[in-house]
């Protein structure tokens, strides 16, 4: 990895290259005390200018407390006859082809992540945060309903940027871990539209060039099973898809991390060693991964980030912090058009 993308330059890059682009993002969780001191950090470093839904006394006096005039914040209630029927006419009209009741309409309309994401699709946003309260199953149906997928792509999916700051054993470096947050049980053509995503996602969020491993239990033949075929299989297709993006499988993560690993594992790889994109072969591998790299490794980990979507929704953990939640908007910033 390239010295401005390490994890320590990434984290100050990804602010800056998000100032420089002056986006507009929403936050449906606005007076959750993690958005307001995010906020409040964004309009202070000027990263993004935030949106904020939610009891307007309560965000008001929590910016104020934070040393921000929330005059210069944009504050509005989800609960407002006018925001209502805003979202129940986009609703209705992305949903004309369903069979939902008046009642799961109004539902959907009433909910402040549906009205975020669609100020998203209908452009008063460039991006919507959320996830600090609400599941990423709520933030992912808000997003899919409100904004849909982007042309040709037929699998929404996520990506968690593990970040390595300078002094971690490991040396400074960000990884992306893929999909750790949507999709169970990948079929092989998902696996490679997944790995897809998150090189179009990787190559404008970080900046660099990804180098995509396909992980399993087994190195290139080493073991076999059920499991194992899926996986090569994966690797067949995304290389029809980017066939010159560097990309190898099936990989251990040893093999795919470590270059002395690599060399006696997988001689000749061109990825073995300097992967920094990692697809796993499904949803729990990659979660729990995730979780132990960032609770037992002390990598900062930001996500999950959507991937495929028409216009940027992005989700947090419930664990996450205000910095967790001024990293992800700054990525939200990144991916805008």
């Amino acid at each position: 990895m390239t010295a401005a993308n390490d994890g320590g330059d990434f984290l100050r890059s990804l602010r800056e290259r998000a100032a420089a682009r002056k986006r507009v993002v929403v936050y449906p969780e606005g007076d959750d005390p993690r958005i307001l001191e995010a906020a409040a950090a964004c309009v202070r470093q000027e990263l993004v200018a935030p949106m904020l839904l939610g009891d307007q006394d309560r965000i008001r006096d929590g910016l104020s407390e934070r040393g921000v005039d929330p005059a210069g914040v944009r504050v509005s209630s989800p609960d407002t006859e006018a925001a209502r029927t805003r979202c129940l006419a986009h609703v209705r009209a992305r949903r004309a082809h369903k069979n939902d009741s008046e009642e799961a309409l109004y539902s959907m309309a009433a909910d402040p992540l549906f009205q975020a994401a669609t100020m998203v699709a209908e452009g008063e946003a460039d991006g919507m945060v959320a996830g600090c309260v609400r599941t990423t199953g709520d933030v992912v149906r808000a997003g899919l309903v409100c904004v849909g997928l982007a042309p040709g792509i037929e699998t929404l999916s996520s990506s968690f940027y593990m970040v390595f700051e300078p002094g971690h054993p490991v040396g400074a470096r960000v990884l992306t871990f893929t999909d750790a947050g949507v999709v169970p049980g990948p079929s092989s053509d998902q696996l490679a539209e997944i790995a897809a995503a998150a090189v179009v996602a990787r190559a404008r969020i970080v900046g660099d060039d990804p180098r995509v491993a396909f992980l399993s239990y087994s190195t290139k033949g080493s073991a076999e099973g059920p499991a194992v075929a899926p996986v090569r299989d994966a690797l067949h297709a995304f290389r029809r898809k980017m066939p010159d993006v560097p990309a190898d499988g099936e990989l251990q993560a040893d093999a795919a991390l470590d270059a002395d690993v690599a060399a006696r594992k997988a001689p000749g790889s061109p990825v073995a060693g300097q992967a920094n994109v990692l697809v796993f072969p499904d949803l729990s591998a990659a979660n729990i991964a995730y979780k132990l790299v960032q609770h037992l490794g002390g990598a900062v980990a930001l996500g999950p980030v959507l991937q495929g979507l028409s216009r940027p929704v992005n989700d947090l953990s419930r664990g996450a912090v205000a910095t967790d939640v001024v990293a992800v908007s700054c990525i939200t910033a990144l991916q805008s058009g």
